[in-house]
């Protein structure tokens, strides 16, 4: 794995050296490969997004790459649109130690139906989406899961959101509109979640079988049960492949760190 991007292995190796315990060899992952990816249009009227490229490799490339560096090694693609691409790039290539297995989509399913397709999930698992490149600590997030006893665990990240257009504030007394106040392009910060997700196998009763569900859905569902549902907060890097300028951001942040040798990482500020 020499030619993985420095920045996003560095603390993984840390992992596979030993200087701290990785998950267990038996820790499942479970990575939904089967959107269309519309906001990457025309892109992906012949590709399916887990295959964009960043560099000479696909970001889902990168992610099971990634995946096994921290000893998960049992992944299980959730595909459905253009599955066959995935299917004939993972059959032709040198995947390590690591078994892949597919769930086929017959329909659309959303984000969180796919899962109950997937038989054996009987013990604490990851599920993520397969176009998101990060340096997220596996390792980490799940023992952070476990010391939270969350039935449930979200990886989330600070955004900052801009608005494009002056924004007004009203003063609502009176039958006419005065103005309170003026922002001009004013930004909001707030905790989005990564599309990476720490499972327990109870949270799976809460997804009906045979219809589709996307994960909004299932955490209210699992709070309206009361059920703990928890946050981990990371603070490193984090692209969004689905989105146009996380794409262009990731795929610049790969061509300037694979010119570095011996430097672990990219600055988080370069980026």
């Amino acid at each position: 794995m020499s030619d993985v991007c420095p920045h996003l292995m560095s603390d993984a190796r840390a992992a596979a050296n030993g200087s701290k315990p990785g998950p267990d060899r038996n820790t499942r992952a479970v990575v939904l490969a089967g959107g269309r990816g519309a906001r990457l249009a025309p892109f992906t009227s012949v590709l399916p997004k887990p295959l964009m490229p960043i560099g000479e490799r696909a970001i889902l490339e990168l992610v099971v790459e990634r995946l096994e560096a921290f000893g998960i090694a049992d992944i299980t693609f959730c595909v459905g649109y253009l599955s066959h691409l995935i299917r004939a790039v993972f059959e032709s290539r040198e995947n390590g130690h690591v078994r892949i297995r597919y769930v086929q989509e017959q329909y659309p399913m959303g984000t969180a139906g796919p899962l109950r397709l997937v038989e054996g999930l009987d013990d604490t698992f990851i599920v993520m989406n397969g176009d998101v490149l990060t340096d997220v600590d596996y390792t980490e997030l799940l023992a952070y899961h476990r010391r939270q006893g969350n039935v449930l665990t979200i990886a989330t990240h600070r955004r900052s959101i801009k608005i494009d257009y002056g924004v007004l504030r009203f003063d609502g007394n009176g039958d006419g509109l005065r103005i309170a106040g003026y922002d001009e392009k004013p930004e909001y910060v707030s905790s989005v979640s990564m599309g990476i997700y720490v499972f327990e196998p109870a949270a799976l009763d809460y997804i009906a079988p045979n219809e589709a569900m996307d994960f909004p859905d299932l955490v209210q569902e699992l709070l309206r049960a009361e059920q703990p549902v928890g946050a981990y907060r990371h603070d490193g890097l984090w692209f969004d492949i689905g989105r146009k300028d996380d794409y262009e951001q990731a795929v610049d942040a790969w061509s300037r760190a694979t010119g570095l040798v011996t430097a672990p990482s990219l600055p988080a500020a370069e980026l």
